[in-house]
């Protein structure tokens, strides 16, 4: 679990004075992302994959590990982690894709987190201070070319007018 070598192909990204060795999948999407100004910490192209050694340390991190299978993530600064949020949903229809964004109890549904963050933790010799500073978007792998294409209709300014939900895959 201490092995920071990164499992996953990477690719080098450039946009304005920019630069990182980000997963190769992922590559198109945080370079959209910085081109549209959000900003990023980290990301993943599928975090079951880069965790799969955590149930070797950490038996009770199994189900977890099996359930990120498949799924990417990018972890934001809050304001922009929700900029992005609301970016892509005015660049596209209010579909199953949106449904799967917003809405907890779709086939698929995003993980979207805000954790509080203790400051002490970079440095022990300080007091605990807790701070909300970490949006995570997780997502199935299989939604990061809608992701890209809506990313790239908002950079362009063509976005959808609101419109009715389509609730059809819940139910509703």
């Amino acid at each position: 679990m201490t092995d920071t070598t990164n499992v996953h192909p990477v690719r080098t990204i450039r946009v304005g004075d920019r630069s990182a060795d980000i997963d190769e999948m992922l590559a198109p999407l945080v370079e959209a992302l910085w081109r549209n100004g959000f900003d990023t910490f980290t990301s993943c192209q599928n975090a079951g994959e880069s965790n799969a050694d955590w149930a070797e340390t950490l038996p009770h991190m199994a189900a977890y590990v099996k359930s990120r299978e498949g799924w990417a993530y990018v972890d934001f600064p809050i304001g922009d982690g929700l900029r992005f949020l609301t970016a892509i949903a005015q660049a596209g229809p209010r579909d199953a894709f949106y449904v799967r964004m917003t809405h907890w109890a779709a086939p698929d549904a995003w993980d979207v987190n805000v954790k509080p963050l203790d400051l002490a933790m970079f440095d022990e010799s300080t007091p605990s201070d807790f701070a909300l500073r970490l949006l995570q978007v997780c997502f199935p792998g299989y939604d990061l070319g809608e992701i890209v294409r809506r990313l790239d209709r908002y950079e362009a300014g063509d976005l959808v007018e609101p419109a009715p939900v389509d609730w059809s895959t819940i139910g509703r």
